[in-house]
């Protein structure tokens, strides 16, 4: 069980280019909502909406994407001033190829959190998964609450380096590959 680590806002990395947000490749579903608090507001960029889930725990949220993707962070958006017993305190983040399968990979405990929270999501060899579904299960929450609260969340990918590097290809060994290295 690890903390999640607090980020201020996902969107640095985004702009950076070494990471994008594939949320919006995917499908989503909910175990419950309140009508008027699900998915839409789930993903609308608006910090002031949420989803709030309406049944028992664990409340989950399934994101399944259509092809194998490379996921690497999960940001997670929750207020506990504004929310306080809705909000979230134990996360279990899921992956695999289907409901059937899923293999949870981080438990996370959030302590009155406030803002984005930031979610590593790595494989035994501290590396990004490559999955086709992820599952973000709501354990608990803060003051026993019964439903739940989260304001946004979104899915990072690392961006392929769009660039060759030149110089790894400039020493040839044979004459006829030499031939080629210049542009004229």
């Amino acid at each position: 069980m690890t903390m999640a680590t607090t980020e201020k806002d996902p969107l640095v990395s985004e702009r950076s280019g070494k990471v994008r947000e594939v949320g919006n490749h995917a499908i989503w579903s909910l175990s419950s909502c309140k009508p008027g608090f699900g998915i839409d507001q789930l993903r609308d960029d608006c910090m002031d909406t949420y989803w709030q889930s309406d049944g028992q725990l664990p409340h989950l949220v399934n994101i399944q994407f259509q092809r194998k993707t490379m996921v690497s962070h999960i940001y997670i958006y929750t207020d506990y001033k504004l929310d306080e017993s809705y909000t979230p305190s134990r996360i279990s983040i899921r992956a695999g190829t289907h409901f059937n399968d899923l293999q949870e990979i981080e438990v996370i405990e959030l302590i009155e959190p406030s803002g984005w929270e930031m979610i590593p999501i790595k494989d035994i060899h501290d590396r990004p998964i490559r999955t086709y579904m992820i599952q973000i299960a709501v354990l608990s929450n803060h003051q026993n609450g019964r439903d739940t609260h989260m304001r946004q969340i979104k899915i990072h990918s690392p961006c392929e380096p769009t660039s060759f590097d030149i110089n790894k290809f400039r020493n040839f060994s044979t004459v006829q590959f030499q031939q080629y290295a210049t542009i004229r």
